[in-house]
């Protein structure tokens, strides 16, 4: 047995003893001195453990760099000959990518996927991880490694990540953030006067995992004669970080939080940072409102360095389009990527059908160093060549008639402000809804 893979059972048992604890103390009862004394023991055993992981797994890392440079292969089937080498430096995914389709061409089994990935050519690192990845919630664990690998590539494809979101580990799967809610205040006084007595608020941020899964098809016949091509990896790959990124965005902009929900930054904004849009405005009426958004914040002294907009493709495309009395364009720098001398990005995850007439989109001005997404660092990934899903359409698509092999990836991760005040959001807003007439 793999030593990251035992070290990682010894955890896991651990925490099983700590989490009964915890849920014991969670349900009301009081915990002696010797179940807090136990508690302290099996924390400071499971994060000496946890440096232990990090080490054998950077271990094993280097090891595979001494791969020796494999031919693409294609399991028997006639790819077209090239002189390819699985190294380690493919892009952010592509072992995650490989490992994917692997045990998608092996139905999911372990063994089976091992097997292809060494007579294949694929990396050593991958062969070995296919090797002593662990099963659960009904797929199997991706390594800690490849998972960071594909986190931290989602973020050209999550606007919200990409705008500069803190992202923050989740230890046993929760985490408490103190936050300040309101400040001192230092006043100046008479020599005889006594000092007013002023203090600090507190409030916490508790973030919690939660569960989060994207569906991607792929092919049959891509699995059948790809063997190992960069070329195919991406397209697994990217198709991945897409489906991942569309879901984050969907959830950390505009879910309500309710259930299983993590709560997106239209129900973190304070009832006084939401802002009803001008509904057929002149230009100096745009100005004025893209400005009074910017004053919230300003007015609640955020640090405006790394401040954003998110907006949908129509209301940006109209902002484009806007010109001055002289005919030229009203905000230029749309162009550059900017908008009121802030960066902004568009995303069809902001609905353009709101409200009533169904025809209301939002614009979002927040300072992105304030919002924290807190990550579990395990991926889970399960296959099925029966299941059906739903296309971009809303039609429903049976794999197996379409000769394809549905992959499921499974995040758990929580989104949420350390300051509410950095939030502010615009609704109501029609601005260009002709433009798709």
């Amino acid at each position: 047995m793999s030593q990251v893979l035992k070290l990682r059972s010894e955890r896991a048992q651990l925490n099983v003893e700590l989490q009964a604890l915890a849920k014991k103390e969670s349900e009301g009862a009081s915990l002696s001195a010797d179940d807090l004394a136990k508690f302290g023991e099996l924390e400071a055993k499971i994060n000496a453990l946890t440096g232990q992981i990090t080490r054998a797994e950077a271990a094993e890392r280097l090891n595979a760099t001494n791969a020796v440079p494999l031919n693409e292969s294609a399991q028997g089937n006639a790819s077209p000959p090239a002189h390819i080498s699985v190294s380690d430096n493919q892009p952010a995914g592509a072992k995650m990518a490989q490992m994917a389709r692997l045990l998608a061409a092996a139905q999911g089994d372990q063994r089976m996927a091992a097997d292809l990935a060494t007579k294949g050519g694929f990396g050593s690192d991958v062969a070995m991880a296919l090797n002593t990845v662990t099963a659960g919630a009904g797929g199997v664990l991706v390594p800690e490694n490849f998972a960071s690998s594909v986190i931290e590539s989602l973020r050209p494809f999550s606007v919200v990540r990409r705008m500069g979101c803190q992202s923050i580990p989740l230890n046993n799967g929760n985490m408490t953030m103190p936050r300040i809610l309101g400040n001192t205040t230092v006043s100046y006084i008479g020599s005889d006067t006594d000092i007013p007595v002023t203090g600090m608020t507190f409030g916490d941020l508790k973030l919690a995992a939660k569960k989060a899964a994207a569906l991607v098809p792929i092919s049959n016949d891509l699995l059948a004669y790809a063997g190992v091509s960069p070329r195919v990896d991406a397209i697994v790959s990217g198709d991945l970080q897409v489906s991942m990124g569309l879901s984050e965005d969907l959830h950390f902009i505009r879910s309500d939080g309710t259930g299983s929900k993590p709560k997106g930054l239209r129900y973190w904004a304070l009832a006084g940072n939401i802002v009803v849009a001008p509904a057929d405005p002149t230009l100096q009426q745009v100005e004025a409102y893209l400005g009074g958004l910017m004053l919230r914040l300003e007015m609640a002294n955020v640090s405006m360095s790394s401040c954003g907009w998110l907006l949908s493709p129509r209301t940006v495309r109209w902002l484009g389009s806007l010109r001055d009395g002289n005919g030229n364009k009203a905000f230029p720098e749309i162009e550059t990527g900017k908008l009121k001398g802030y960066p902004f990005a568009l995303t069809t995850q902001i609905p353009v059908n709101l409200g009533a007439g169904g025809d209301e989109s939002e614009i979002y001005f927040v300072n992105f160093a304030d919002m924290f997404i807190g990550e579990d660092m395990q991926l889970v990934i399960a296959y099925s060549t029966e299941a059906s899903y739903k296309d971009g359409n809303g039609e429903t698509v049976s794999a197996f008639q379409r000769d394809q092999t549905l992959v499921r990836v499974i995040a758990k991760h929580d989104f949420g402000p350390r300051h509410v005040e950095s939030v502010v959001v615009g609704t109501q807003v029609k601005w260009g809804k002709a433009m798709l007439a």
